[in-house]
């Protein structure tokens, strides 16, 4: 009896496990089943999500994009013009260029060409229009020095010199194509010149303001070397002993005239920056620019020289006992040939230390 009743609850127990067995099996299947759907799900809600981020980001740079468009970055001081500016920029040119023809510095075609050249000068920078105001009032002053020597001396001499628009432009055409250059670069303004942070527009600076210390040097040597000269001048070329007035003659006191000229050119340049620019003590050092005013003052008058002695004729007119610079019957030749006058000389010399200048000064600016 009581091993049939032990056989039956051997039968029992092996049943129940086997339904335990069964329904834990049933039971791992569905975790699996519910766990793969809830895998396929966050699968996709994640690329939903990547694809969403992506289409954000390419939206955000597609308005990036043309936010750059329409607000192209200026890289220097683009701003709007002051009334004030506009109005300095037109009546100090007109009042210095009228009181010029009053003084026969100016005649009406040169005053009509002084005016545009003061006008792009001053609206583009205060540094170029001091540069530029210096030039202008000290080359004036000096020109009609002595002039009752001068007239004995030179066969072309006016009273006050009274430039024509040729002469004004000759002077003044390349520091004016460059100031038009320097404002579709950063905009009208005053900048450091730094070329660590501004190369082009510390190029256009630079190349502008050996344009003029150029012409000023030149005029400067002219003007005191023919009235002031300790010792007959010298050809640029042979050395030779040539009379006062020759093309491409140099003297002592008319070389350090040329560097004193481009000198005060960039102490004018230096002062204005200190007085018009902000923030110069984030800058690299500005007062090299005096320096280099020199230079362009003394290598512009001695380029000017040797374009004169080899590309502009000089003659001795025996009857006048004054040095000529075109051809006459009674003329005996000293130097040059008959290629250039006197104002492409001035215009050659200033393209070529603009272009000059700027490479120099890059290679010794002290840096920061």
């Amino acid at each position: 009896m009581l091993r049939a009743i032990r056989a039956e609850v051997l039968v029992l127990e092996r049943k129940a496990l086997a339904a335990l067995k069964a329904f834990r099996s049933t039971t791992g299947q569905r975790n699996a089943g519910i766990s793969s759907r809830r895998g396929t799900a966050e699968t996709v809600s994640t690329a939903d999500s990547v694809q969403h981020a992506e289409g954000s980001a390419e939206h955000d740079c597609d308005a990036k994009d043309q936010f750059r468009v329409s607000n192209p970055p200026t890289g220097g001081t683009l701003q709007p013009v002051s009334p004030w500016r506009w109005l300095f920029s037109i009546l100090i040119p007109l009042i210095l260029t009228s009181h010029a023809i009053k003084k026969k510095s100016l005649d009406h075609t040169g005053a009509l060409g002084a005016l545009i050249v003061g006008f792009i000068l001053t609206v583009a920078n205060m540094s170029f229009f001091s540069a530029l105001i210096t030039f202008f009032l000290t080359s004036s002053k000096l020109t009609k020095w002595r002039g009752n020597v001068k007239r004995k001396i030179d066969s072309e001499y006016k009273e006050g010199g009274q430039r024509n628009w040729v002469q004004v432009f000759c002077n003044g055409g390349v520091p004016t194509e460059l100031a038009l250059l320097y404002m579709i670069e950063t905009g009208p303004g005053e900048i450091p010149v730094d070329f660590g942070k501004q190369y082009s527009a510390t190029w256009m600076c630079l190349a502008l303001l050996g344009a003029l210390a150029c012409c000023t040097g030149d005029t400067w040597a002219s003007e005191i070397g023919t009235v002031v000269n300790l010792h007959p001048p010298r050809l640029i070329t042979t050395w030779k002993k040539v009379p006062v007035g020759t093309n491409g003659g140099i003297t002592l006191v008319g070389v350090i005239a040329s560097f004193s000229g481009g000198l005060v050119v960039g102490l004018a340049y230096y002062f204005s920056q200190l007085i018009f620019v902000k923030d110069l003590y984030l800058a690299a050092p500005q007062w090299p620019v005096v320096v280099y005013g020199g230079i362009a003052g003394l290598l512009g008058s001695m380029l000017d020289s040797f374009l004169g002695a080899t590309m502009q004729y000089s003659g001795y007119e025996e009857s006048t006992g004054r040095v000529v610079s075109h051809q006459t019957n009674n003329s005996k030749r000293i130097s040059g040939k008959p290629i250039l006058d006197n104002n492409a000389v001035n215009l050659f010399s200033s393209i070529l230390i603009a272009l000059i200048l700027p490479g120099i000064a890059w290679g010794f600016w002290p840096r920061q």
